[in-house]
């Protein structure tokens, strides 16, 4: 009978030991939270009359946070805008010519569509119509010949155009505006500054939600899914703080994994890279490590 106990209790200390084993408290996949950042570089040359940015500050998408100097660009627009009245005064004749001429055009059209119809209700004739079809050619012959004798002139006043709305695009392009809703990381300019076209700002990353990236065996890539809703864990005192998580994205090829996070025996392991989106409360950082659950194994505990 002694024996027997001692058999029994041989037996129970070993079927603990194997249940601790199947279950031995490890998180499913270590990792680190990252973000989308977005570096904010300025779209024209000029001094930073304002830039109201701290690190920090959460922005809103479409916020003007300031401006690059545009007195420059000002300037040069008020200089075409009187190039362009001086040739325009100088061409006044040719530019009036031609209005007439477009004036008379509009006239004969619709005294065609006039026609037209009136030979429809058999009121009208075909010498009629001829008689205004003719009429249009001749105004557009005329106004061709006015464009080709003054085309330098219209050119002119075609590229003047075109560089005023060149300089509007450069002095709109001149207002920083913040283009994604999100906390500014780095700031990189000060008020006052020159800065370049390409010269970064600022950058910037929505930290409402956070990814945390981690990576998983092969043989554990049959228990998760996109979409599927894990536990997240951070260090917090002595115990870990959960968050629902939920599974963004899976890669589709594998990769050896990274040196920095585990043991020279594993480097060797390829392993698939996973992104877990979880809701951001204010404790979640940029960098900060965490540990994934799948939900199976919360069960298992």
């Amino acid at each position: 009978m002694k024996n027997y106990k001692n058999i029994l209790g041989l037996a129970l200390i070993a079927a603990s030991l194997f249940s601790c084993n199947n279950d031995n408290g490890k998180a499913d996949g270590y990792g680190n939270f990252e973000a989308t950042e977005i570096t904010i570089s300025a779209e024209n040359n000029g001094k930073l009359m304002q830039f109201n940015v701290q690190e920090g500050d959460v922005l809103l998408q479409d916020q003007m946070i300031g401006y690059i100097d545009t007195i420059p660009l000002s300037l040069k627009r008020e200089q075409l805008q009187v190039s362009k009245a001086v040739i325009s005064s100088k061409s006044k004749g040719v530019l009036s010519q031609i209005s007439v001429l477009n004036s008379r055009l509009k006239t004969a059209n619709t005294n065609k569509k006039r026609v037209e119809n009136l030979i429809k209700d058999n009121a009208g004739t075909q010498k009629q119509l001829d008689d205004v079809s003719g009429e249009i050619e001749v105004i557009k012959s005329q106004i061709r010949s006015v464009e080709i004798q003054n085309a330098p002139v219209v050119n002119e006043l075609k590229s003047i155009d075109v560089q005023l709305k060149q300089i509007d695009d450069q002095i709109e392009k001149s207002k920083i505006i913040n283009p994604k809703s999100g906390t500014v990381l780095t700031k990189y300019a000060e008020p006052n500054e020159i800065t370049a076209f390409g010269k970064p700002l600022y950058k910037i990353a929505d930290l409402n939600t956070m990814q945390l990236r981690v990576y998983i065996s092969e043989t554990q890539l049959a228990t998760i899914k996109i979409g599927q809703e894990v536990t997240v864990k951070i260090d917090d005192l002595n115990t870990m703080k959960p968050y629902k998580g939920k599974v963004s994205w899976i890669a589709s090829e594998a990769e050896f994994t990274p040196k920095i996070i585990q043991t020279k025996e594993e480097r060797v392991a390829l392993v698939y890279a996973v992104k877990v989106d979880v809701i951001n409360d204010g404790s979640l950082k940029i960098g900060m490590p965490a540990e994934l659950w799948l939900n199976n194994s919360e069960e298992k505990q």
